[in-house]
């Protein structure tokens, strides 16, 4: 059964790192699941409830990188939780270090390449609610997912520049406010704040 799992594992992570999360689905007693890809998030963790187990998931289109990462935040939020219930915040200090500590055997394993492991140390050193929210681990990781046509990020729209995102709904870019831009929904005339690097397709 253990030898299924790494079997399954390995189409979606790094090979060596297999064996290590299956163990921590055995161990934790983790309903670890891959699911279909959500646009606000990269993974999932869902404490014990009415008798239930931890639950874990993951996007299935996650590059075997970001696909590691992403699990390890999730099991960090689940020794997290086991130590501390509900008494310590989400990405709190506990978690945090929690996270780090697992990082470590990967690490050792010297399982991600040179570019990859310099921005997940520096990520580490403020770990952060999402790789996502971190712009260098961010577009370091990008560099090993499938190539897109026609993608690029809304940090690389020009001003007044229309595009669309996956699901259709077309945007004119505006300012830039802080960290994220000011962009307008063509169809309903609202206001959204982008992240830089949401991916997004121009409209010719």
């Amino acid at each position: 059964m253990k030898q299924d799992k790494i079997s399954i594992l390995k189409q979606y992570l790094p090979e060596q790192s297999a064996p290590i999360i299956a163990a921590w689905i055995d161990d934790y007693a983790c309903e670890f699941k891959i699911s279909k890809t959500r646009n606000t998030k990269l993974g999932d963790y869902r404490p014990p409830f009415r008798g239930s187990h931890h639950r874990i998931s993951v996007n299935y289109n996650l590059n075997p990188y970001a696909f590691l990462i992403t699990t390890v935040h999730e099991f960090a939020h689940l020794v997290a939780w086991n130590a501390h219930q509900n008494r310590i915040k989400p990405h709190g200090t506990e978690w945090k270090n929690t996270f780090k500590k697992m990082m470590l055997p990967f690490f050792e394993l010297d399982i991600f390449p040179l570019d990859v492991k310099k921005a997940v140390v520096s990520y580490l050193q403020n770990p952060a609610a999402s790789s996502c929210a971190d712009k260098d681990l961010y577009k370091t990781l990008k560099r090993y997912d499938a190539p897109k046509e026609d993608v690029l990020h809304v940090e690389d729209v020009l001003e007044n520049q229309h595009f669309t995102l996956p699901n259709g709904r077309e945007f004119k870019k505006l300012n830039k406010i802080r960290t994220r831009f000011r962009c307008l929904e063509v169809k309903t005339g609202r206001m959204y704040l982008f992240n830089p690097l949401a991916e997004v397709k121009l409209v010719s």
